[in-house]
């Protein structure tokens, strides 16, 4: 599969460009989407949350955005899961491996994660919380949510072909996981509690993100090497679900 994968590798970096540009495309402001979506989610959670709600949360602002950001491209990730529905003709006519797909829809999400994260290091700096070095071990973070969403991405995309009612169930229960996960507000409230927050997986990831930019410390390894681990699991079992369902796509989209 791996060499495979290398062969299409121009194919794979066409179909990411391709994906990228298709969403903004005729689009006055284009790319700038990137800033300005999760900009203006920020300012709305803000007033809600901070003027409204009182909160008490220092830098709140930072500590919100640094929160919207990933969730934004796991969200956007998610929203494309029939993605082999649209790109029927192309499966039907082009043979090329068909994981490229799921492969470049995760992928062209990161790039644009990537070019909003401009936005946190412009928040943490003027708002005075600053940089460390730990924002080194950004890449080890964004593996382990690639890695992570790449698995879900290929067992819910691929099933979707067979059951078409799949995306708008997966839309729903990412809704509801946006309340189970700690966002808008420190995992810290939930006391003793705070360990059935932790079951999500996505509580330590945006918490890894959250140590390196807004406490500049160094994320929790121990907890991130046993997210890692578990996304590495559900990688490998939709890699095998992927393989099982996509002999019938070219019949079924």
């Amino acid at each position: 599969m791996f060499k495979e994968l290398f062969q299409y590798r121009e194919f794979l970096a066409t179909s990411v460009h391709k994906d990228i540009r298709g969403k903004y495309k005729g689009s006055f402001l284009g790319i700038l989407w990137s800033f300005i979506n999760p900009l203006l989610t920020t300012i709305i959670y803000t007033i809600i949350f901070s003027v409204l709600l009182k909160s008490t949360q220092e830098h709140y602002v930072v500590f919100v955005i640094i929160g919207v950001l990933p969730w934004t491209w796991f969200t956007n990730t998610m929203s494309m899961t029939n993605t082999y529905l649209i790109n029927g003709g192309i499966i039907k006519k082009v043979y090329f491996p068909r994981e490229i797909l799921s492969i470049s829809v995760v992928t062209s999400g990161l790039i644009n994660f990537l070019i909003s994260c401009i936005i946190i290091l412009l928040f943490v700096i003027f708002s005075g919380i600053g940089l460390s070095w730990n924002i080194l071990y950004l890449p080890l973070i964004l593996i382990v949510q690639y890695v992570l969403q790449l698995g879900l991405f290929l067992i819910v995309s691929s099933v979707d072909v067979y059951v078409r009612d799949l995306e708008y169930i997966v839309n729903f229960l990412v809704q509801m996981l946006f309340y189970a996960t700690p966002i808008l507000y420190s995992i810290d409230m939930f006391g003793k509690w705070k360990w059935l927050l932790q079951l999500n997986p996505l509580t330590t990831i945006f918490g890894a993100y959250r140590d390196i930019f807004y406490y500049k410390t160094a994320p929790d390894f121990l907890a991130l090497g046993i997210v890692f681990l578990v996304s590495c699991v559900i990688l490998v079992i939709g890699t095998l679900v992927f393989k099982k369902l996509e002999k019938g796509f070219a019949e079924e989209v």
